[in-house]
């Protein structure tokens, strides 16, 4: 599932995601196992109330080479189209 982020329309990082949620243009959110729960927690729920699937991945690490960022991510959103 990671391959979408490559080439999806996407945002990393906790306020970015947490806005693209609340925007109504997150179609699916990666959280981090081993993020801290206190950033994934809040995502988590917000996800789950709007209904927009979560999927966890195994570490920041393989979070952050999905997105093209060299360093770690705790969060990221595939966007949906147009958005």
């Amino acid at each position: 599932m990671l391959k979408e982020l490559e080439n999806a329309a996407k945002v990393v990082g906790v306020k970015q995601v947490r806005r693209a949620l609340a925007n109504g243009q997150a179609r699916r959110v990666y959280l981090a196992q081993d993020a801290d729960p206190q950033l994934t927690r809040p995502l988590e729920l917000q996800a789950q109330e709007l209904g927009v699937e979560t999927v966890w991945t195994q570490s920041m690490r393989a979070l952050g080479q999905a997105c093209g960022i060299a360093v770690g991510a705790a969060v990221a959103a595939a966007l949906n189209s147009g958005a």
